[in-house]
């Protein structure tokens, strides 16, 4: 009895096939959100290894505990001086990689 082969993809392909390819409107989308969930997972982790509330860090910030909540469970609604106030209250660094397409002068 044949065994039927199984094509295997990479994650890359499987993006490209259902998300769009790289540079697409769809994909930048997704990686967007991906980044943003990300973040907040990091300041989520970050607040909870310093031992502080969501309501003891948006005191430190200056926003209320909910804003802090928000932001932990997806950062697209943040600004950026707001995330970087809340790494500066978690005693953590951030920085931005800015990458510019084509030769600009």
């Amino acid at each position: 009895m044949a065994t039927k082969e199984h094509k295997t993809y990479s994650l890359s392909e499987m993006k490209d096939r259902y998300i769009g390819k790289v540079g697409s409107a769809e994909r930048d989308d997704y990686e967007y959100e991906l980044r943003m969930d990300i973040l907040g997972k990091l300041i989520k982790t970050t607040r909870m290894e310093r031992r502080l509330t969501q309501e003891e860090l948006g005191k430190m910030v200056g926003v209320q505990k909910a804003q802090i909540s928000k932001l932990e469970s997806s950062a697209n609604s943040a600004t950026i001086d707001t995330i970087l106030k809340v790494f500066k209250a978690l005693k953590a660094e951030i920085s931005f990689k800015i990458k510019l397409e084509g030769n600009y002068l």
